[in-house]
This record gives structure tokens, sequence and C-alpha cells, in this order.
């Protein structure tokens, strides 16, 4: 009836529901099938931060995101989100880091927050929110076993602020770098922004759309981006004044800058 009264009428028409525990569309599979766009609308209760996610698009890409902030008067448009996740940043302090997503074909900024403490219990606490749980789990495991870190014997919390989640996979070297921090108590610097994509050897891999990710940060005024070095290669050559180029070749690199950094700290 939807359909027909649609094609009838020459209008739009919305339809509003909810999703289930898993994330999918509640009630019958058909519902997503007789519709040309679906789109997601996330946000945590006690953020303003809302997210409007395109999972569907008959006509267009899917994957963009629009990002709103819940106000008294409604819903109002970011056009610099990253400024806004970004807000109340701690200075400082261990077991921060930012890294920079796409979502679509737009860069974000977003906080990454780690803690680690001695277990108390029989099997240490993993508690993951803002990240894919089994994805923390792989890169736990690749500094446990490539640096001969330790996290069995402590629990380990990590929270993306906002109420984002990440699902680029590039995020992994930022979340590694929080952390690291975390672990060592060494502050990542605040100036820094993290992206690459982390596999099991530990090595950094290279992740699309860089220089946009270089701009984007060098925009919202960060001096250092900790990248691939295979992305370097290309995006040097273009990069914007005024941010220095990290190459990254795997957890090692990543390991030795954070060190670098307590160094120069008490120089």
């Amino acid at each position: 009836h939807f359909i027909a009264y649609t094609k009838m009428a020459g209008c739009a028409t919305v339809l509003v529901g909810h999703v289930n525990k898993d994330g999918a569309i509640a009630g019958p599979k058909v519902l997503e099938h007789m519709v040309d766009v679906v789109l997601y609308f996330e946000g945590e209760r006690n953020q303003s931060l809302r997210v409007v996610r395109a999972v569907k698009n008959r006509f267009g890409s899917t994957g963009e995101i629009g990002v709103f902030e819940m106000t008294d008067t409604g819903l109002s448009e970011l056009s610099e989100p990253g400024k806004m996740l970004l807000e109340g940043r701690p200075v400082g302090v261990s077991g921060n880091a930012v890294v920079c997503t796409i979502e679509g074909t737009r860069p974000l900024l977003a906080e990454v927050q780690a803690l680690t403490s001695k277990t108390v219990f029989p099997a240490p606490r993993r508690t993951v929110t803002g990240i894919d749980y089994n994805r923390a789990s792989i890169l736990l495991a690749v500094l446990e076993r490539r640096l001969g870190i330790r996290f069995g014997e402590r629990d380990v919390y990590i929270n993306v602020i906002g109420g984002l989640r990440l699902e680029d996979v590039s995020s992994d070297l930022g979340v590694q770098a929080a952390l690291l921090s975390a672990y060592s108590d060494i502050p990542f610097p605040d100036d820094a922004v993290c992206f690459g994509e982390v596999g099991l050897a530990g090595e950094c891999r290279a992740a699309s759309h860089g220089l946009n990710r270089v701009k984007e940060a060098a925009k919202l005024g960060f001096k250092r981006m900790l990248l691939p070095a295979k992305s370097m290669e290309i995006i040097s050559k273009q990069s914007p004044s005024g941010i220095e180029l990290v190459p990254i070749r795997s957890v090692y690199d990543l390991s030795a800058f954070l060190r670098r950094t307590k160094e120069d700290a008490h120089v």
C-alpha cells in the first residue's frame, strides 16, 4: 500500500521503525527490500551528538554520514564535527590518542581513550565501547606478541568519546597508541593524530584517503601525523605546510615514538 500510494501521489514516503539488539531493522526483512534508502539514526542517550548513517541507497553510495547536534531547538548540522568531538580533551594525560577515521568519504577526528589496571579477577576484564570487540582483542594480542606486553595481567578499558562508533580499520593505529600510552603511562603528544591499519605481524598498512586525513588534521591545528610509511610516499608531495609526517612501519615504530616522546619531555 505504501509503494502504491507513493507512486500514485508522486511523493516521498518516510517509514520510521526501530532496530533489534543486533542492530538490524526489526520486523520482516521485506521492509528493507521495498524501500530505496535505509538510514540509521544513531546516538547515545546522554550525548548530544547524533549520526545519520546510510546503509542502503539505490541512487548513491552507502557509508556516508551526516553529523548533527541535538539542541533545545532541535537538530543542528555540524559542519566541523571533529571540533565538537575533541572539546574538553585532557592535556598531558596518558591513555588518550586522536585518530582520523573516514566515514564514507569524509575525514573525521575522534578521541580514543584507554585505561589499564592490575586485575583482581581470575580472568581480566575487557570493556570496549565504540569499536568492535573482536577487533580490540586482535589489537591487544598483536601488542602482547610483538612487543611482549603482558595485558593478561591487566584489566583493559577502551572507549571512543562522543558515542561514535569507529568501523574504519585504519583506526587500529590510534587504538594501539592509546593502549601503549595507558600501559606505559606516557602521554601521547597532544598535537599528534594517527591513522593506519595494523596487521597480525604488527605491520602498519596503507589506508585510503590519506591526503584528506592529513588536511583535516592540519585544519584543526594538529602538528604531527603518524601514518603508514607506504602512504607517506604519496602524501608527502602534496601535504599541507605546518604538519610533520611521521612514518610508521610497525608497532615497533609506534613504541619507539612514544619512548622518544618521554625522552623529549625530560630534556
